[in-house]
């Protein structure tokens, strides 16, 4: 690990598509921790029989929370483990939304806004600027 590697890359050097990506990728994990942490509270908080299943769910969403988060941040950073990640949180969301426009109603708005975030991330992510960026271009193949 070099001092460069190290320290985050300056604004100009990450293509939009990558800040998009990112960005998209923290909005997930914060959503899913976001939840993950309601769930926890509200299973401490509520009087219900089933006592401890709530907090687990809580607990296993804050933590599945994380690795997006840590994914986006690792994007921004310019290092190639965030993509795949972020690609496969992305790639879950399309099942996640598809199963909630199942349900109908109100739920079908957010299953569209779901599966174009998922798309959205997964279209930058794989655009081929991104992939010179974390990659390169080619030629310093190992």
């Amino acid at each position: 690990m070099t001092a460069e590697s190290a320290t985050a890359a300056p604004a100009a050097d990450r293509p939009v598509p990558l800040l998009v990506g990112a960005g998209i990728t923290a909005l997930e994990g914060a959503a899913m921790a976001g939840w993950g942490l309601y769930d926890l509270v509200a299973g401490f908080l509520g009087e219900d029989a089933d006592f401890g299943r709530a907090e687990l769910g809580g607990a296993v969403l804050l933590l599945m929370g994380l690795l997006p988060l840590l994914a986006g941040r690792a994007l921004l950073r310019r290092q190639r483990w965030g993509r795949s990640p972020a690609v496969l949180t992305h790639s879950i969301c399309l099942p996640v939304a598809y199963y909630m426009w199942q349900s109908g109603g109100a739920m079908t708005v957010a299953a569209v806004a779901v599966a174009v975030l998922g798309l959205a991330g997964i279209v930058a992510l794989l655009n081929p600027r991104v992939t010179a960026v974390l990659y390169g271009d080619g030629e310093q193949q190992r």
